[in-house]
Parts: C-alpha cells; sequence; structure tokens
C-alpha cells in the first residue's frame, strides 16, 4: 500500500469524524417538558410471535403523558405464540386488536401489517409506527409530535437508544448511529426533496397522515425490506420533509440478542442497504473496509498514517455514541472489528438473496412480482 493512498484513506476517515461532530452539533433534539399534543395520535404496533415484548410495550405506549387523544392499534400478523391472546385480554378500551390476513402478492409482512393497522387507525392526525420490543418514555409522543411542529416536518424518526449485551451486538448496532451520522448531512436532508439523502428507523417512526396518505402509504413501500427508509423516501417524494432525530431519550430497544439474533436479522435487510442493489452493498461494504480497517492495520505496523486513520474512526464512532446514548469506551476502539463485521453480515446478506433463502419469523423476505412497482427512488 503506498503512503500516498494511506494518506488519502486517513484523510477520508478524519473527515468523516468531522462530519460525524457537525451532525452530532445540529441533530435535533426534542423539548425535555413538551407541550400537550391537542390532536389525535394512534400508535400502531404490527406484533408477529411477540408474546414476550407486546404487554409491556403496550404499558409504556398507553403511559404517555400529554396525549388525551391516543390510542394503540395491535396488529397481529399471524402470530403462533399467544400474542393476539395477550393482547385481546388487555383491559384498557384505548387497544385495539387487528388480525391481519396473509399478505398478498407484492407485499412483505411488516408493510401489509402497518397499512392495516393505519387503515384501522381512521381519521387520526398522526400515525406512530411503532416495534414491540421498543420502551416508550412517558414523554416520547408528546416531545416527537413537538419536533413535528415546531421543525415544520412531515415525519421525524426519533432514533430509540440501542441496548447492547453481547459482544456481537456491542460491535454491531452502534454502526447504525454512525453510519448515519458519518455519510448523511442531517440539515440538508431535512430540506432536500433527494429520496436519496434519507434515514430512518422503523422502531419508532411518527408521521402526519397527511403526508402519509399524499406519499400512497405503506402499499407504497409494500415489496421492501427496508420500508421505513422507503416510506421516508416516499413522502419526500411527495413533497414533504423528515429526518431522523434524536430519540435516545425517549425509547430504548435491544433489537437482536447475541450473535445469532444479529447475524440473522441483518441478514434479511443488509442486501438491500444500498438502493435495493446487493452489488452496491458489497462495493460499499469495500469501501468501508478501506477507509476504516486498512489503516488501522498499518498503524499495527508503525505507520504514522495509519494511526491518524484509526484514531479518525474511533473518533468518529467515539463522538456519535455520546450523542445518541451509546456506549463509548471501550466500544469504540474496536470501531476496525465492527467493520470487519459488518463486512460478514453483508457477504451472508448478499449470498443468502442470490440463493433465495433470506427468512424471517417464518417468512420469505424477498417480496413476490409487483413489488418493484412500489419502489420510490430507487
Amino acid at each position: 500500500m503506498s503512503g500516498r493512498f494511506l494518506r488519502t484513506l486517513a484523510g477520508i476517515s478524519v473527515a468523516g469524524a468531522a462530519h460525524a461532530a457537525l451532525n452530532a452539533a445540529l441533530l435535533r433534539r426534542p423539548p425535555a417538558a413538551p407541550a400537550p399534543v391537542q390532536r389525535s395520535v394512534t400508535v400502531v404496533v404490527p406484533v408477529r410471535d411477540e408474546a414476550a415484548h407486546v404487554l409491556d410495550c403496550l404499558a409504556a405506549a398507553l403511559d404517555q403523558r400529554g396525549v388525551p387523544g391516543l390510542r394503540v392499534v395491535v396488529v397481529d400478523d399471524g402470530s403462533t405464540d399467544g400474542t393476539a391472546a395477550l393482547v385481546a385480554a388487555h383491559p384498557d378500551p384505548r387497544v385495539q386488536l387487528v388480525t391481519a390476513p396473509p399478505p398478498g402478492p407484492g407485499w412483505l409482512g411488516k408493510p401489509h401489517a402497518c397499512a392495516r393497522g393505519a387503515e384501522v387507525a381512521g381519521d387520526a392526525d398522526v400515525l406512530v409506527f411503532l416495534d414491540a420490543d421498543v420502551r416508550l418514555m412517558p414523554d416520547a409522543v408528546a416531545a416527537a409530535v413537538s419536533v413535528l411542529d415546531e421543525a415544520g416536518l412531515d415525519l421525524v424518526s426519533p432514533w430509540p437508544r440501542q441496548l447492547a449485551g453481547s459482544a456481537a451486538e456491542r460491535l454491531v448496532q452502534p454502526l447504525q448511529h454512525w453510519l448515519w451520522a458519518t455519510f448523511l448531512p442531517l440539515r440538508a436532508a431535512e430540506r432536500s426533496p433527494r429520496p436519496a439523502l434519507a434515514a430512518a428507523n422503523g422502531q419508532f417512526l411518527v408521521v402526519r397522515r397527511e403526508a402519509y396518505e399524499r406519499a400512497g402509504g405503506h402499499a407504497a413501500v409494500r415489496g421492501e425490506v427496508i420500508e421505513d427508509v422507503a416510506l421516508l423516501r416516499a413522502v419526500k417524494a411527495a413533497g414533504g420533509r423528515g429526518v431522523v432525530i434524536d430519540g435516545s431519550r425517549l425509547a430504548v430497544c435491544r433489537m437482536y440478542e447475541g450473535w445469532p439474533g444479529v447475524r440473522d436479522g441483518y441478514a434479511k435487510s443488509l442486501w438491500s442497504a444500498v438502493g435495493g442493489s446487493p452489488a452496491a452493498g458489497l462495493l460499499t461494504a469495500g469501501a468501508l473496509t478501506a477507509v476504516w480497517v486498512l489503516p488501522a492495520a498499518a498503524a499495527l505496523r508503525g505507520s504514522r498514517a495509519g494511526l491518524v486513520g484509526y484514531a479518525g474512526g474511533v473518533a468518529g464512532r467515539a463522538v456519535t455514541a455520546a450523542a445518541t446514548g451509546g456506549r463509548v469506551w471501550p466500544d469504540a476502539l474496536a470501531h476496525p472489528l465492527s467493520v470487519l463485521a459488518l463486512d460478514l453480515l453483508m457477504v451472508r446478506s448478499v449470498a443468502g438473496h442470490r440463493r433465495g433463502t433470506l427468512r424471517w419469523r417464518g417468512r420469505g423476505v424477498t417480496a413476490q412480482p409487483g413489488a418493484a412497482a412500489a419502489r420510490m427512488g430507487r
């Protein structure tokens, strides 16, 4: 590896850290004491075999302060573990259980369940899409709606604080925040109509009903594996504005548990992470490796430029973790290993997609014919 090439990689790494620091400063943060919400709000919780999570999720959702017009629609998507029975027995009249039929041609399960929930929500002014493994803080919904109103946005994605217990989770999960903090210009993405400038997390999404319907709702992204980003792109394509915001004080989520959960969870979607193109995903993984792994390897051989590049990666991870409620030390020091773990997951995901063997919760994750028409900006 030439010295000039290594210095270039180190420069990109340092620039990425600087951009992450800028985004950390610009990241919209919800108010600590939000005003009460004067509009009707419906929380849609799509569930499939979530008996271990659904009651705790409901308890936190129903405990929201300052949202007098709140109701919760739980959409059971073919659960076989008693999830529906637990919800049906819930005593709070604000909870409504809906049974979703099997997804039709071109539909994936989660977009289908979300679409059904939005339909049942009726004339709710604000829709909140919430995963069952998310735990909301008492002011979460009111605070998210406050950002929606104060910033004049149509969709906000409060990114929950990600809980990571195992070594695999601590390696991989922080990359979610680091990737958008490093590569997405938040203020430009918020203002720009370009669908490509989008990051969102379907664990917790808040959208104006009018903007949701104008974008075509989840029907517009019916075949998208990464339906959250696709929905934001659809909102932007329809003239709306949306962006990711700090949700570390609003919600927590342990997305996957242990290496098996991380492996299978990311395998289902990483192939589609870059414009729905497996080839682009592999090229992106290669670029990440060049910038954030090769300098670290060179640093081990005594390269000063390599040490600068490694320090840039660590600094970017650290500033992102500090801004989003993550663990800073010593986890940021393992950033090159995190990128290598992402490479492994990407290769596994692309290979599974090519073989048609990817499955999640007992279903294949490649939509049936008809999904292509639903793609937005891809």
